[in-house]
């Protein structure tokens, strides 16, 4: 029987292919390759594999005389500037043999040249072979051009993530007006559910057909065939092109192994992506700790305090950072308690393996019972420093360790509680009043941090104070639960609401521009890197556009029949609550009855599957339903949030047990991620490196 573990497996072994070629080779690597890589060994697999030596995919690097071998890493096409870098580093070097993997199938290049028919051989990559020996100047030099899926990063035994569609967005109101201006009048599309793989732009269609056969292939690895089904626009179009597409078809001809995949559109539920509901310490480390350059998913640990040297400006450049993909088996397993549990539950792990930890290495340990605490955590963790081996034994639990000390005592940490007490006055604010009187309770916190009892403007008045971003996330909260709220009379509601907007606007922006230091997401949506740059005109065209966008996420789901609330209200006995569209879905597909879902569209990938879709309408001819399956694959298109693994998994248990679930998505997401991929985020021309 098919099981989870062998989809969790399939990221190594394509990796596998590129490690039998590295051999004596300098190996470049563009970032999003280096992020797939880091969750499947890191570079320490590249090394041990026999490569000499591992750099950056950039036009300013090269190999000297006595590097003859080079194998290139790309998660783009072999057009434009990712063949103008790869001409770049082959002329300023002096290679005999080059490798180049790129994780853009054959079928896609073909496309991109304008071939529109499936041809023999792979002529694209047999030209490129011959352009890479006229660069490096003999045609009797090797050259080798292959592709391969290493979309696929096992971040725990229960989630995969795609650092390649890791910027890959459900689409918005705005996108679609975008996509009708280019079009005559009477062939406008009327809302984003009409729209279809050939009406999209042509980089967003090589991004949806490179997603599609990257699961191909993995379905092709395990001998699977699925029943594909889709929630909200985008994972319609994606789960069309995965069941139309001629090569799906045929594998699912042979496959033997079945499974169900439910692809979902993160913009059915923002809710549950921008709040502090989560009670999940991952959530909390991903959120205050620094990222990895280049990284979406993974963070810095500061390993200063396994070392004996002074904290200085200048020491953090000293001492690499440490990070949470581990190797080590008890770090593995830590990693996914910290992961699924709740945060108490999770601090406890951490404390728990650094016990045993330095238990088994015989340290002096000083055991405490009762609450846990960061400084706790470091006088054990700091019991390490002063043996090398102990040291190089338990890494991956200490990085662990440090990133769950670091986190807890992180003083932007208090702003988290702070923006869940909004939250939930916010959410028994919505049965109560009509949107404007809910979203004019936010008009009071917009105001510039420091502002009042303050001897300086823009400094921090106090560590829970909430600032542009807390007010961003608070804003998309909001408007994510526009239609929950209660209904009034729509012109008059209009009307005040174009005027709070107003009001709101220019608060923002106040807001922004009187701060001392821009945060990456104010960076990121205003276009801006330092205050210095930031005008208030600048400013406040930013903060108008964000507006729009935030109109349009009010009416994401008007198109579902059944699945339209995320909210349920207060009766007089129990709070309102939110209600994640991801437990909803799941209820549905375990209910004991097997009911019907109209919002769980089944994608047909032939004539059968239509015949049986068109018959049931008034035969007795079951449709496919996704509990028919042993395993079932949960696609989240936008980002999945570490509490809503847990979700997942307490839903799983409580009602269907034996069913195995996998989740991939784009990316593991924290709060901030959202207002990034709203707003700053070119969702419908994404970077195809053309």
């Amino acid at each position: 029987m098919l099981t989870t573990e062998e989809f969790t497996r399939f990221p190594l072994r394509m990796w596998e292919k590129v490690l039998c070629k590295v051999k004596k080779a300098v190996v470049f690597m563009d970032d999003r390759c280096a992020e797939s890589l880091h969750w499947s060994g890191g570079a320490a697999a590249l090394l041990e594999a026999g490569a000499r030596n591992l750099k950056q995919f950039s036009s300013f690097e090269a190999c000297g005389t006595n590097e003859p071998k080079a194998v290139f890493v790309v998660s783009t096409l072999l057009k434009g500037r990712t063949v103008d870098i790869i001409k770049d580093i082959i002329s300023l070097s002096h290679f005999q043999y080059c490798v180049v993997f790129t994780t853009v199938s054959h079928s896609v290049h073909l496309l991109a040249n304008n071939v529109t028919a499936e041809m023999e051989g792979r002529p694209v990559f047999e030209q490129f072979e011959e352009k890479l020996c006229e660069w490096m100047g003999n045609m009797n030099y090797t050259a080798e051009v292959m592709h391969v899926p290493l979309a696929f990063a096992q971040v725990s035994q229960q989630l995969m993530v795609t650092p390649i569609f890791t910027h890959l967005f459900p689409l918005l109101p705005a996108d679609l007006e975008a996509i009708n201006a280019k079009r005559p009048e009477k062939r406008r599309f009327g809302s984003l559910n009409d729209l279809d793989i050939h009406s999209l732009p042509v980089e967003l269609q090589f991004e949806v057909r490179s997603l599609a056969l990257a699961l191909n292939s993995m379905f092709e690895a395990t001998g699977t065939r699925e029943e594909t089904f889709a929630v909200g626009p985008m994972s319609r179009i994606i789960a069309g092109e995965l069941a139309s597409h001629p090569q799906a078809k045929n594998r699912r001809k042979a496959a033997s192994n079945k499974a169900s995949v439910i692809f979902v559109d993160r913009t059915m539920d923002l809710t549950g992506a921008v709040g502090h509901h989560g009670d999940n310490l991952v959530e909390k480390i991903l959120t205050v700790l620094k990222p990895l350059p280049g990284h979406a998913t993974d963070v810095q640990v500061d390993m200063l305090e396994l070392t004996s040297l002074q904290r200085s400006p200048h020491s953090q450049n000293i001492i690499a950072p440490g990070c949470l993909a581990q190797t080590q088996s008890a770090a593995r397993s830590l990693w996914e308690a910290m992961l699924t549990s709740k945060h108490k539950e999770g601090v406890i792990e951490v404390r728990r393996h650094l016990v045993e930890a330095a238990s088994k290495e015989k340290l002096p340990i000083k055991m405490s019972m009762g609450r846990v605490t960061p400084e706790q955590l470091c006088s054990y963790i700091q019991l390490f420093r002063s043996s090398q081996g102990a040291l190089e034994s338990h890494c991956g639990v200490l990085q662990l360790g440090l990133a769950a000390a670091q986190t807890l005592r992180h003083p932007g940490l208090p702003r988290w509680d702070s923006c869940l007490a909004f939250e939930r006055l916010l959410l028994q604010a919505l049965g109560d009043s009509d949107f404007p009187a809910v979203l004019r309770q936010l008009l009071p916190l917009m105001k510039p941090r420091g502002d009042e009892d303050s001897s300086s403007s823009g400094s921090r008045l106090g560590e829970e104070e909430c600032g542009p971003d807390e007010l961003i996330l608070l804003l998309v909260y909001l408007y994510s639960l526009a239609d929950e709220a209660q209904p009034t009379d729509r012109d008059a509601e209009e009307e005040e609401l174009d005027k709070l907007e107003r009001e709101l606007i220019g608060a923002l922006t106040l807001a922004i521009i009187r701060e001392t230091e821009l945060s990456p997401l104010l960076q990121k949506v205003t276009g801006c890197a330092i205050p210095e740059e930031l005008t208030t005109e600048r400013a406040h065209s930013a903060v108008e556009l964000m507006f729009e966008t935030l109109r349009g996420l009010s009416h994401t789901r008007a198109h579902l029949k059944q699945l339209q609330s995320v909210y349920t209200a207060s009766d007089g006995i129990h709070q309102a609550t939110y209600r994640p569209i991801l437990r909803q879905i799941l209820e549905e597909v375990f209910h004991p009855d097997r009911r019907e879902c109209p919002d769980m569209e089944h994608m047909s990938g032939g004539l059968t599957d239509l015949l049986k879709t068109g018959f049931s309408m008034f035969m007795k001819v079951s449709r496919p339903h996704p509990s028919d399956n042993p395993l079932l694959l949960l696609f989240l298109v936008g980002g999945v949030t570490p509490s809503e693994l847990r979700l997942v998994k307490e839903v799983v248990t409580a009602h269907r047990p034996a069913t195995q679930v996998l989740v991939l998505s784009t990316r593991l997401l924290k709060p901030t991620d959202i207002p990034e991929l709203l707003f700053s985020t070119q969702r419908l021309v994404p970077d195809i490196g053309v």
